[in-house]
């Protein structure tokens, strides 16, 4: 999507930004404010968001919100007054052996994923523009799930699912997912001297024969912003690597 045509889509709009202050959100961000987008950043580190904030071409507003606690997300609501979309790429891993899970840490994981979601739309829905939408994050895992990703796979899944519900509930507020696969966002950089090999492999084996970038992630997003006739969708960006 060409930065005319995101000034097109956005200019003018009030766009809440859930988890605006990981990589993904803050890339988000900045390309939305690029556009002539007015921000609220929201999430649960007030000074991950003020440096998202400084970041920005535009007006913006700073919310802390948990997702956890329901009295957070109605406090956040009533703050935050009317707006036209609402776009979370808030995330809550709890990886690792089936056996070495603790019940906290998958609670966490389903409020960022699956109750959280659920919660802004119940709260937020009656103040959402009349071709307004929410975009949500699932994820490759829930069809490609693996051992020590089992919570990831089930609340992607589950999320996926309930943009479906939701698109039928709230409408005509539309609500859609983008489904990441492997994304050089930066999150890989852990890996070290082993990053490269590892998108190597990724790219070998997926029908588009290459890794993602943080643009293809933000194309989707603007697609199921901008497009009127779109919703209860999933939008996979992860080069097929989910069927093979």
């Amino acid at each position: 999507m060409s930065d005319l045509s995101r000034s097109a889509a956005l200019g003018g709009r009030r766009i809440v930004v859930v988890g605006a202050g990981s990589r993904t959100g803050r890339a988000f961000a900045k390309a939305a404010s690029a556009a002539g987008a007015e921000l609220v950043l929201a999430g649960p580190d007030p000074r991950k968001l003020e440096w998202t904030a400084g970041e920005l071409a535009g007006p913006s507003e700073v919310a802390a919100i948990d997702l956890a606690d329901e009295r957070s997300i109605a406090g956040f609501a009533a703050r935050t007054g009317g707006f036209d979309h609402l776009v979370s790429t808030a995330a809550m891993p709890a990886n690792g052996p089936l056996k070495d899970l603790e019940a906290a840490d998958v609670q966490r994981a389903f409020s960022a994923k699956v109750i959280g979601p659920l919660l802004l739309a119940k709260h937020l829905a009656g103040q959402v523009s009349g071709s307004g939408s929410f975009t949500f994050f699932s994820g490759v895992a829930a069809w490609r799930p693996a051992p020590g990703r089992t919570v990831m796979a089930t609340t992607n899944g589950a999320l996926a699912f309930l943009v479906q519900a939701l698109a039928v509930e709230i409408a005509p507020v539309r609500v859609n997912a983008v489904s990441p696969g492997i994304v050089d966002t930066g999150s890989w950089d852990g890996l070290g001297v082993d990053k490269e090999a590892f998108l190597r492999g990724v790219a070998e084996r997926n029908p588009a024969r290459r890794v993602g970038s943080p643009d293809d992630l933000l194309k989707a997003v603007f697609y199921a912003i901008d497009n009127p006739y779109v919703t209860g969708t999933v939008l996979h960006v992860d080069g097929g690597g989910r069927l093979v």
